[in-house]
Order: structure tokens, then C-alpha cells, then sequence
């Protein structure tokens, strides 16, 4: 287990019985790039699933498909095609070919995404959280299994994140476990 990861499992207890590991090459086959390592890691780990009620990270195939990274991030590399012909793209865009890849949403319609470009190193990607008006941006030049431990930790504070997350105990649902997403 990586320091990052290891440290996000004392913060955030891990559900019983481990998930089934997703065929990372035919998911990286559909999505066109290779997904960073701790992301792999962190879903072996955890899987999909609801984080101190709000936000919901992803898995590649999830059965739950509220929660299935290869459905919501081509639907947002649709609806954000749509969006950019006629507002700006994000800051970091500019490589013809760079795209996001989200792998992480909210109740309240906020989406976290890897900016990924062309010949960029997975581990290198930074995080872009667009608000949920899609009006505002931040990055973070870190790995998702850090992000999520800087924030449960409150080390990062979000000004697009709701301002109740993290909650003060932490926990998570796997997303294998719900019927029905949240509400």
C-alpha cells in the first residue's frame, strides 16, 4: 500500500471485503489513456462509492451506474464539448488533444477530473473541480489519493466544494452496497 493511500485508509476506514478489481487494461483501452496508478489502487481498495455523504467517487464499471467512471465521464466529455464551443475551456487546455476524465462528483453537481494531455505522465495529472454553475475552476497539483486525504484531513479547504464536506467522523458506502444512489 503507497504512503498516500495508507494514510487516506486512517483517515477514511476502507468497506469489508475488498471489491473486484476492474480489468484496468480494457478500461484504459475505452478511455484512451492509462489512469493513474493510486487511482487504481485506491478503487482495488475502496471500489465506488459515497464519501462523508457527498461526494461520489468513481469506479470503471460499477454495477451501481451513478457511480461507473466510463459512463459519467463520457457523459461530461460530451456535455463539456458542448459547453467550450461557446465558453472558454479551462486554463491548462492548450495541447491540442488534452481532455478531462472525471472521476469523482457530487450531490451538489460539482466534478473533479484529471486534466490529461498528450504524452503526460498518469501520476502527474493534475486535479481540476469545476463548480457546479461551471463557471469556476481550481486545480491541484496533486495525486487523488492525496487530494482526498488533504481534504479529509482539512489540510485543503475547497472554495467549490460544499462547505460541510468533510464531515468531522468520517465515512464511506460502497456503491456495490446502495440500490439507489443517494439522494
Amino acid at each position: 500500500m503507497s504512503p498516500e493511500l495508507n494514510r487516506l485508509t486512517e483517515l477514511l476506514p476502507t468497506p469489508a471485503g475488498p471489491p473486484t478489481a476492474p480489468n484496468w487494461s480494457a478500461v484504459e483501452k475505452n478511455l484512451h489513456t492509462t489512469l493513474p496508478a493510486d487511482y487504481q489502487e485506491l478503487i482495488e481498495a475502496y471500489g465506488g462509492g459515497y464519501v462523508d455523504d457527498y461526494l461520489l467517487l468513481l469506479e470503471p464499471g460499477c454495477p451501481n451506474d451513478v457511480y461507473d467512471l466510463l459512463k459519467i465521464s463520457a457523459e461530461r466529455e460530451e456535455a463539456n464539448d458542448d459547453l467550450w464551443e461557446y465558453e472558454d475551456k479551462p486554463a491548462g487546455m492548450e495541447p491540442q488533444g488534452s481532455r478531462l476524465i472525471c472521476w469523482a462528483t457530487t450531490d451538489n453537481g460539482e466534478y473533479l477530473y484529471w486534466l490529461v494531455r498528450p504524452g503526460d505522465a498518469p501520476a502527474s495529472r493534475p486535479i481540476l473541480i469545476n463548480s457546479e454553475s461551471g463557471e469556476e475552476w481550481e486545480r491541484y497539483g496533486m495525486t487523488v489519493t492525496r487530494f482526498l486525504a488533504a481534504v479529509l484531513s482539512g489540510e485543503i479547504q475547497s472554495g467549490i466544494l460544499w462547505d460541510r464536506f468533510p464531515l468531522l467522523s468520517h465515512k464511506f458506502r460502497p456503491a456495490r452496497q446502495m440500490q439507489r444512489p443517494p439522494i
